[in-house]
């Protein structure tokens, strides 16, 4: 046995070898956006609600996000009230039983004791009882929890499904008209308890698949009706490496040497400044704004060159894909790269790739630009991050215009980056931390996340909210990251991501499930 195996990687396996090997071999992982109903989010959110009770869980959904927006409270109204039913519903018991033994790694649910042994349970956040019903995951979790521990039983094995509402806003509803709606069919909803007989022949079949994985050397492709729902698909049919990211898992905070920040703020609020800081900085400049500050720089424009009667113009976005490569080469001294601003080039890119295309918006070929723009952007954006520099400064300013209802009815002004928000959501997955500057007179500030309607946050863990818009302040922060102030043990680390690992399989397999019996 070289290795411990969890209940998806087997899952993963079984449906097709290739995808295994990109995600368990390769660790590779397509960018993800943390929507408002991402099942991963939801699912970690009931788990902590139904052990320590509602407000922990809205706490542990809103941390996900860098921002709050109407559709993740109307998320949280749904939480508030399937709480309470599933924990009315379960005997006194025990949540999160780590099971790891030298063959298996895993996690259950829940544990409630009986006379002679325990109870099993597993939380599902989903309508599809049928495809989870049939699934040998109890089965198994069953096996190696009487391996673990020896002479205590498992007598029942149980699903806990937790239904998902899906209902809309209509347009002639107010947030408030609609949300009332909502509270009336959560309130509506049931908890479904539903038993299952164990079946060794599942758990046989599942030793049998752990044989066939040690054994395999060609990891090949299963072609099915659900590849299209499969995360790899572009990868697996075009090979676009481009599409790909390191694997979404906590880094260990005590070898972080290279600085990757965004940050945003009003105009003249002293962000090019801060960045001009950093030492042997090259500004990739699309704002002009660099008259104050003494840093090297770039200008990125359309550039537009006269023949006589002939012109030609080469778009600002290919002189940035240029200066990338040339970057690439790393035959300079510079140690940090600023953009500054990336909705300019965001802005660029899609100019960039309208002519491509030979359209004039993206709604022109919606089923391809949107996806195209998005694309070209963030894999360029990619390489720009991770070349092999000290660090790497994003900067945008701000935008205020966008209004959240909180589920008190209060109206807030969200304070966010002045990009598309999905475009934002990913590049804050790229970065380790994003932070707002705040001119207040004289005094500037860099201010990390400090409420749920400030965008703001990321992996860097720190206890400080605000510090003065100083390099050396800003290397404090990174000095106490280093420090190692955010510990995880090492066996919890690798429970904590079995469990995102299942649960990101499941809503992979439901969604699919779900499309193909359509």
């Amino acid at each position: 046995m070289t290795q411990r195996y969890s209940y998806s990687k087997v899952d993963c396996f079984s449906q097709c070898p290739y995808k295994y090997k990109l995600r368990y071999i390769e660790k590779l992982q397509r960018i993800q956006i943390p929507t408002a109903d991402n099942a991963l989010l939801l699912g970690q959110a009931l788990h902590t609600g139904i052990e320590r009770g509602v407000e922990r869980a809205l706490e542990t959904y809103q941390a996900s996000f860098p921002i709050l927006d109407n559709l993740q409270v109307n998320e949280m109204i749904k939480l508030e009230s399937l709480i309470p039913k599933v924990q009315e519903i379960l005997p006194i018991g025990e949540c999160e039983i780590a099971v790891a033994t030298e063959e298996y790694i895993g996690y259950i649910d829940y544990l409630s004791k009986t006379e002679k042994g325990v109870d099993l349970y597993d939380f599902k956040y989903s309508n599809n009882q049928e495809y989870y019903v049939k699934s040998s995951q109890l089965h198994v979790y069953k096996y190696y929890f009487e391996q673990m521990h020896r002479g205590l039983k498992v007598d029942n094995l149980y699903y806990v499904f937790i239904p998902k509402i899906k209902i809309r806003q209509k347009k002639s509803e107010t947030v408030m008209t609609f949300r009332n709606r909502l509270k009336k069919e959560v309130k509506k909803a049931e908890i479904k308890l539903v038993k299952v007989e164990y079946d060794e022949a599942k758990v046989e079949a599942f030793l049998k698949q752990i044989k066939e994985i040690e054994e395999c050397k060609d990891y090949t492709k299963n072609k099915t009706k659900l590849c299209e729902y499969c995360e790899y698909q572009g990868y697996c049919e075009k090979g676009e490496e481009s599409m790909i990211l390191p694997k979404n898992e906590k880094r260990n905070i005590e070898k972080i040497s290279k600085k990757v920040i965004w940050i945003y703020g009003a105009p003249f609020s002293g962000k090019t400044t801060f960045a001009s800081q950093f030492k042997d900085a090259i500004n990739i400049n699309t704002d002009g704004n660099i008259k104050c500050v003494d840093t090297p720089f770039v200008a990125i424009k359309d550039e537009v060159e006269v023949d006589g009667r002939m012109t030609k113009r080469r778009l600002a976005w290919e002189k940035f894909k240029e200066v990338v490569a040339e970057l690439e080469k790393k035959q300079n001294d510079f140690k940090t790269i600023i953009v500054d601003v990336l909705e300019h080039l965001y802005e660029h890119c899609r100019l960039y790739i309208y002519e491509q295309m030979g359209i004039t918006h993206e709604s022109d070929d919606s089923f391809r630009a949107w996806d195209k723009v998005r694309s070209e952007f963030l894999n360029t954006l990619k390489r720009l991050i991770t070349l092999d520099y000290e660090n790497v400064v994003l900067i945008s300013h701000e935008d205020t215009s966008k209004d959240i209802t909180k589920r008190g009815a209060d109206k807030v002004t969200a304070i966010k980056p002045n990009i598309g928000e999905k475009i934002a959501l990913q590049i804050a997955g790229m970065v380790d931390i994003v932070a707002r500057v705040v001119a207040d007179g004289e005094q500037r500030t860099l201010n990390f996340k400090s409420n749920e309607v400030i965008f703001g946050g990321g992996r860097l863990q720190t206890t400080a909210k605000e510090i003065a818009l100083d390099f050396k302040e800003l290397e404090k922060v990174y000095d106490e990251a280093n420090k190692g102030i955010v510990g995880a043990n090492n066996t919890r680390t690798e429970i904590s991501n079995v469990e995102q690992e299942e649960k990101q399989e499941e809503q992979e397999n439901e969604r699919a499930t779900r499309r193909v019996r359509r």
